[in-house]
């Protein structure tokens, strides 16, 4: 997924949680502790955007800590993660996150690691066997589809959407060349 200022998508998936733990006091910071002050060790559930920015700060002078830590968020833990490498059919992600290949994607933007990224790559591979076959057999997808449908996170809609449209406008193409 490109990230871009204005895309809703971007917006929304750096918008989801992710568990941060800050390395220095943050007095000032009280709104976001419940008026209560930051002190080094608070772990909070911060949206991506904010907890992503307070990693990458440091504080003026000599420290060389950020002012905060992400930890990986539980959607891309390891029980889920051991799931996926199961059987990533069976998983339903998007009720582990709405937007989870793009949480996946900004979380390797932090953490550089090559198991998180191979689970990923080949969950949206076999997944997307399915959701292509679905798209282009149009009785299964009136049969059950809408089911389908709903466990199916917001990349993979759009994936199932241009499979499906896809499919119409190759069959609208041949009908019209073949009365020609």
């Amino acid at each position: 997924m490109a990230t871009s200022y204005y895309s809703v998508d971007s917006i929304l998936t750096d918008s989801q949680k992710a568990p941060c733990r800050f390395e220095v006091s943050v007095p000032l910071l009280t709104p976001l502790n419940n008026g209560a002050a930051i002190e080094n060790g608070t772990k909070l559930e911060l949206p991506f955007w904010m907890g992503g920015m307070l990693a990458l700060s440091r504080p003026a002078g000599p420290s060389s800590a950020t002012l905060a830590s992400v930890d990986m968020p539980s959607e891309l833990g390891p029980r889920v993660l051991n799931a996926l490498k199961a059987d990533p059919k069976s998983v339903d992600i998007k009720a582990q996150a709405r937007w989870f290949y793009g949480l996946g994607e900004r979380m390797l933007d932090l953490f550089d690691d090559e198991e998180i990224s191979e689970v990923l790559n080949d969950t949206f591979k076999q997944r997307a066997l399915e959701i292509a076959d679905k798209a282009a057999n149009t009785r299964t997808t009136q049969q059950g589809g809408d089911e389908f449908l709903r466990g199916l996170e917001e990349s993979e809609r759009r994936l199932f959407r241009a499979a499906h449209n896809g499919t119409n406008d190759v069959k609208k193409w041949f009908d019209s060349s073949s009365r020609a």
